[in-house]
C-alpha cells in the first residue's frame, strides 16, 4: 500500500505527469469554433436563398394564364407580417442585452416575446398560403406560384426551426442559467434570427412590392 502511495506521489511530482494533467484538463473546444462553424452554415443558407431568388427572378412572370402577384398579394397583410418579424428582431436584441447584463429573468421574458412574434408571423403566412390555395392559386397552378411558394415557404420553414430552437434554448436557460455555453447558443440563434429578418426584407421587396407592379 505504501509503495503504491509512493509511486503515485512520484508520478504526481514528475514534470511529465503535471504536463499530462494540464493536457487532460485543457478544453479541446476551440475558442471561436462554434461561431465560425455557424457563420459557415449561414453562408450555405445564403446560397440556398440565392438560388431560390434566382429561380423566382426567372419564373416570376410566367403566369400560365393564371393570376399574377398584383391580383393575389394583400400588401396590408404582408406589411403586418413584416412588422411582426422586424419587431421580433428588436426584442431578441433586448434579450441579448439582458443576457450580457446577467439578468436571466429579463432575457427569458424577451425571448418569450420574440417567440410569440415569430408564431404570429408564421400564423399569418400559413393563413396567406391557405387563402391562395383556396382561391385555386396553389404551387402547381403556374411557374410563378411554384417559385413563390418555394421561396416564401423555405423562409417560413426556417422561422419554424428558429422558434423550436428558441423554445429549447429557454428550457436550457431555465435549467443551467446564463452559462458560457448558453450565451454562445444565444449568440448563434441571434445571428440566425437576424439573418431571417434580412432575407425577409428582400422577400418583401423583391416578391411582394415588385409583384404588385403591372
Amino acid at each position: 500500500m505504501s509503495e503504491t502511495n509512493a509511486t503515485l506521489g512520484l508520478n504526481a511530482g514528475a514534470p511529465g505527469a503535471d504536463a499530462g494533467a494540464r493536457y487532460h484538463l485543457r478544453e479541446h473546444h476551440p475558442e471561436h469554433g462554434t461561431m465560425l462553424g455557424f457563420w459557415i452554415y449561414l453562408m450555405s443558407d445564403c446560397l440556398i436563398f440565392a438560388s431560390l431568388f434566382a429561380t423566382y427572378a426567372v419564373l416570376g412572370r410566367n403566369y400560365a394564364g393564371g393570376p399574377s402577384g398584383a391580383e393575389l398579394f394583400d400588401l396590408n397583410l404582408v406589411a403586418i407580417n413584416t412588422a411582426f418579424l422586424l419587431v421580433s428582431s428588436i426584442t431578441f436584441g433586448f434579450a441579448m442585452i439582458s443576457a450580457q447584463a446577467k439578468n436571466l429573468a429579463k432575457a427569458q421574458l424577451w425571448l418569450g416575446i420574440t417567440g410569440v412574434l415569430g408564431v404570429c408571423f408564421l400564423a399569418l403566412e400559413i393563413y396567406e398560403f391557405y387563402h391562395l390555395i383556396h382561391q385555386g392559386a396553389g404551387p402547381s397552378r403556374s411557374a410563378f406560384l411554384t417559385a413563390f411558394f418555394s421561396l416564401v415557404g423555405t423562409h417560413g420553414l426556417h422561422v419554424l426551426f428558429g422558434i423550436v430552437w428558441l423554445v429549447v434554448l429557454m428550457f436550457q436557460l431555465g435549467k443551467h442559467g446564463l452559462s458560457v455555453e448558453n450565451l454562445r447558443r444565444m449568440a448563434c440563434l441571434s445571428l440566425f434570427w437576424h439573418f431571417l429578418d434580412v432575407v425577409w426584407v428582400f422577400v418583401f421587396t423583391f416578391v411582394y412590392l415588385m409583384g404588385v407592379l403591372p
